[in-house]
């Protein structure tokens, strides 16, 4: 029996050299299982938002995505890039709209009420701009709250809302803005006021001070003027109010300024407390008897004449006696002290005095509500004096 060797599997053939990029199935990025960087979420949503939703967001969006992707390595930088364009374009055109869009429904509305019907209104309508000192005009329901009222001008003989006491135009090209435009139109309308309707004592107790002033819209347009008015829409009124120097006496003229002159300065007490604003208080009684000198000054020479010369004497020594209570107060050490001379002082000057004084002027009589209640809420009621006697007549408005 012949021996055969071992049966011996051939070698296998040697494996062939991968191609690169691993082999034909390698796509344009690598290996099969290699997938594309992905797209960058905020930079789709800076375009749309910007586009079509809220422009600022759009770009707080763009920048978020323009961070994130050189960080990640993420897709949509150029997406990205668009939706910031995109977006402060759509900002700056917001801004440049809203004044457009205020004053487009600023004449909408004037334009609505314009086409209401007037119902019970009397007089005619007629534009706000036409207005002049004197004029007399009702608005619907006699609101004149209204930012933009409708205004129908009537005779002041027949029952009216409101009479107008000034008409000013202000300078400069920038809007002066809300809160300054209102204390520069209560400033003058006061002033106005008191210029139009010297005799205070005249004016009914349900008078009240307005003004129509410019919008920010309106501004723009070239409204420039401010309106002052006396409003009397509380109660069925006939008649003007005027009693202006064009109206009234030299001599009732000149006492009018003397005596609105000291009630002014009356109406300028300090705003604290007695207690805690005692120098105020002083220099403010200085000041009282300063005014008072001029009332007194005035007096002595109404003395000479017949008509007024008893009710003159009579209220030239009770100014005598205010003016030393009044230089008491100005001295005063204590708050106490001063408080005492303060009700001294305004208790010699009582308002029937006043009254019968005016009565001899031809002036109004009747003594306005604000003088015959009680003065303030008792000794030391800031701005008011503690005790009965003259009060400043500007409260009327």
């Amino acid at each position: 029996m012949s021996s055969q060797p071992p049966h011996q599997w051939p070698a296998p053939p040697p494996s062939p050299t991968p191609p690169p990029y691993g082999g034909p199935y390698a796509g344009p990025y690598g290996p099969a299982d290699r997938q594309p960087p992905a797209l960058n979420g905020f930079a789709l949503a800076s375009l749309l938002v910007g586009l079509l939703c809220f422009p600022p967001l759009g770009i707080v969006f763009a920048v978020v995505a323009l961070v994130q992707i050189a960080k990640k390595g993420e897709r949509g930088k150029a997406l990205a890039v668009v939706g910031l364009v995109v977006s402060v374009v759509m900002s700056a055109a917001v801004v440049l709209a809203v004044p457009v869009v205020e004053r487009a429904a600023d004449e909408l509305g004037e334009r609505a009420r314009a086409a209401r019907p007037s119902g019970d209104v009397a007089g005619v309508l007629t534009d706000a701009a036409e207005l002049r000192v004197g004029h007399c005009f009702n608005v619907p329901g006699g609101d004149l709250y209204a930012a933009a009222p409708l205004v129908y001008r009537i005779d002041c003989a027949e029952i009216h809302d409101a009479e107008v006491t000034s008409a000013t135009s202000l300078g400069g090209r920038r809007f002066p803005g809300a809160e300054e435009l209102r204390d520069t139109a209560a400033r003058d309308c006061l002033s106005a006021q008191d210029a139009y309707a010297m005799d205070t004592w005249a004016l009914p107790a349900y008078a009240e001070s307005f003004y129509f002033a410019p919008t920010r819209g309106s501004w723009s347009d070239g409204d420039r003027r401010i309106v002052c008015v006396i409003g009397t829409a509380e109660q069925d009124h006939r008649g003007s109010l005027r009693k202006d120097a064009g109206t009234l006496t030299p001599d009732q003229v000149a006492f009018l300024r003397t005596m609105n002159g000291v009630d002014a300065v009356l109406s300028r007490a300090p705003e604290g407390d007695v207690d805690d604003e005692l120098p105020a208080y002083r220099d403010w009684a200085r000041e009282v008897d300063l005014a008072l000198g001029d009332e007194a000054r005035l007096l002595d020479g109404a003395k000479a004449r017949p008509e007024l010369s008893g009710p003159a004497g009579v209220q030239r020594e009770r100014l005598d006696v205010a003016r030393r209570e009044w230089q008491r107060a100005a001295l005063a050490k204590t708050p106490d002290g001063f408080l005492d001379a303060w009700d001294r002082a305004a208790a010699a000057l009582p308002v029937e005095v006043e009254k019968v004084l005016r009565g001899a002027y031809g002036l109004s009589t009747t003594v306005p509500p604000w003088l015959e209640e009680p003065a303030g809420d008792g000794p030391g009621a800031p701005g008011t004096p503690p005790g009965p006697g003259r009060s400043p007549s500007v409260e009327s408005a």
